[in-house]
């Protein structure tokens, strides 16, 4: 992700303070109703701060096109929250929280854009800390295994592993020292990347070319030179000064 919230404090524009979310600086968000956290999965404030300068600059803000959000983005993480919490369905979530079909839309946006990935290198990185470990790793472990493909499963993006006698796709995970994961990612069972985390690595970046159709998932890392506390200046921020 190219851009981030700014931490720096800054003049808000709608009715509700409370909130610092760009949806309600500069978007509609506040012509819609509040809503009390009541439940167990909604952030705290302490959670919000940390969550708030991952979250990626909205289209609308850098002229790439859409409206102005009207939709908070703490009630739409907290949504998400729940979800996942209660393991319910996106049509059966309660009524306090905005539409779910523009809940999932959010989470769709936000799960493209790397959020998902930038939020657990965060949190990796913090738990790694607490370790007395460097927010790194500096060594991986590797592993995978084999799981029979439904029918419904492509022909092109399946394989054969003759050693567990499986048709189907193979799924990939590097983990630190810890056992917290580094990367995960999915391919035909047939295929056997070298061993080692750089060349496990390196093998992922090509899983696509070699095995189209097979879906891989690399999680981002942000740049070594930018740590938390040294988030830039957002755009919404140098245009409020």
């Amino acid at each position: 992700m190219s851009q981030f919230y700014a931490v720096s404090p800054v003049v808000f524009n709608s009715a509700r303070s409370s909130c610092d979310c760009l949806a309600h600086r500069f978007g509609n968000a506040a012509d819609r109703p509040d809503r009390v956290p009541v439940y167990g999965s909604d952030m705290t404030d302490a959670q919000w701060a940390v969550v708030r300068d991952a979250l990626p600059v909205p289209a609308w803000m850098e002229g790439r096109g859409g409206q102005p959000e009207g939709y908070c983005h703490p009630q739409m993480l907290d949504a998400v929250f729940y979800v996942t919490d209660n393991g319910i369905k996106w049509r059966a979530m309660p009524v306090d929280f905005p539409a779910w079909d523009r809940v999932y839309a959010f989470l769709r946006r936000w799960r493209k854009q790397g959020l998902a990935g930038e939020l657990h290198d965060r949190l990796r990185g913090r738990v790694r800390t607490a370790e007395g470990r460097d927010r790194e790793p500096s060594a991986g472990i590797t592993d995978s295994q084999s799981v029979k493909a439904a029918a419904s499963v492509p022909a092109v993006s399946r394989g054969h592993d003759g050693g567990k006698k499986i048709n189907g796709r193979r799924r990939h995970v590097i983990t630190d020292s810890l056992g917290l994961l580094l990367m995960v990612w999915v391919t035909a069972a047939s295929h056997r990347p070298p061993g080692g985390h750089r060349h496990a690595a390196r093998a992922a970046d090509t899983v696509q070319e070699n095995h189209s159709g097979v879906g891989r998932r690399r999680l981002h890392r942000p740049p070594r030179d930018l740590g938390e506390g040294k988030t830039p200046a957002h755009p919404a921020d140098r245009q409020a000064q």
